[in-house]
């Protein structure tokens, strides 16, 4: 099931770039991304609702809250930097820019998380590096 949820979530990231790219046409990209965030933020609330997640709320310990709120910072400060290359810049060139997170996550989970590191995983990051350098030169 995990495998359908990454699908989907693939197929929505990139109506979301096409869909920002044309909506942030004469719009300041910092507004543009506070008006996403909060069309984010009661979609997520609403799926919280829906599903009777909300008494999890007072569950939730000290630790998580940091990461999640560290978390949030980053999405947040992802997302900003986003929408201005969005912008300022071709989507054939930023998306794929924006997509080395893949391997930027693959280093950090080994180094941080302690996750395994195999050839393959070597391998992958080597040709998404290649293949995002071949896409934007």
């Amino acid at each position: 099931m995990w495998a359908l949820f990454a699908i989907l979530s693939a197929v929505f990231a990139a109506l979301t770039s096409i869909l920002a790219k044309v909506g942030i046409d004469g719009v300041n990209s910092n507004l543009a991304t506070a008006i996403r965030t909060m069309v984010v933020v009661i979609m997520a609330w609403g799926m919280v609702f829906l599903t009777h997640a909300q008494s999890g709320l007072a569950e939730i310990g000290k630790k998580s809250w940091i990461f999640l709120i560290l978390s949030g910072l980053a999405t947040g400060a992802s997302w900003l930097c986003y929408y201005k290359a969005l912008q300022i810049g071709e989507a054939s060139k930023v998306v794929p820019i924006d997509k080395l997170s893949v391997v930027i996550t693959l280093v950090l989970a080994f180094v941080f998380l302690h996750e395994e590191f195999t050839y393959k995983s070597v391998i992958g990051c080597i040709l998404i590096g290649a293949g995002t350098l071949f896409m934007v030169l």
